[in-house]
């Protein structure tokens, strides 16, 4: 809808197709398919692409980031899609505290870099949103099921990040709405994935050991 209610260029153009591989991308992590790495990279690109126009410049950073922590790591790792469901964990307290300090000093100091030497017009907004990204995807990559609070806090960053950019004319309004279908799937996430559904998790155990059984027969 927002493609086909304004002028096309190729900067909306850009935006539909990575808000769509992004949207992909989201929706098999909640299902813990490791094609979120393939996904994760296209869309990344174009995310890359929207950010430098857009000059959040930090939202380039937790694109890259999002590569170099989560796509890359598990298009590259040979077990991290094998028997996915039965190795996710829980937080500890010690875990929390770790997660929680690393976040906000990656915060302190990208917001205050950003600010200090680039020409972004929102750094304290694009370090918010990139600092939750950030802490996200490590989070995911280790199989916390607690990422999902991170990825929760990170849609609501950049709902606020890219509307304050829409408004301010430095981006479309695609980005916004693909900010809002993220917090959907992370609210989704709560209820139905097996990442906190203990029956649907307990259902693609049974579906992994089967299949192991079966390849090694």
């Amino acid at each position: 809808m927002t493609l086909v209610n304004a002028p096309i260029t190729w900067l909306s153009f850009l935006t539909f197709v990575g808000t769509t591989l992004g949207v992909l991308c989201v929706l098999a992590i909640n299902a813990a398919k490791s094609i979120n790495g393939v996904l994760g990279i296209l869309s990344g690109i174009c995310f890359i692409i929207v950010g430098l126009s857009a000059k959040n410049y930090l939202s380039i950073g937790e694109q890259v980031a999002y590569i170099l922590t989560l796509d890359i790591p598990v298009l590259l790792s040979a077990n991290w899609n094998v028997n996915m469901v039965s190795k996710i964990r829980k937080f500890t307290a010690k875990t929390w505290v770790i997660s929680l300090l690393s976040t906000l000093i990656v915060f302190i100091i990208s917001g205050y870099l950003i600010g200090a030497f680039t020409d972004d017009p929102r750094p304290w907004v694009d370090a918010m949103s990139f600092s939750i990204c950030f802490t996200a995807g490590i989070i995911c990559f280790l199989r916390y099921n607690n990422q999902y609070f991170w990825w929760l806090a990170s849609g609501i960053a950049q709902l606020i990040l890219w509307y304050i950019s829409f408004r301010q004319g430095s981006a479309t309004l695609a980005m916004f709405i693909n900010s809002c279908v993220y917090v959907a799937n992370d609210v989704l996430a709560f209820t139905v994935s097996p990442w906190f559904n203990k029956k649907e998790k307990e259902r693609l155990i049974k579906e992994e050991t089967k299949y192991a059984m079966n390849v090694n027969k």
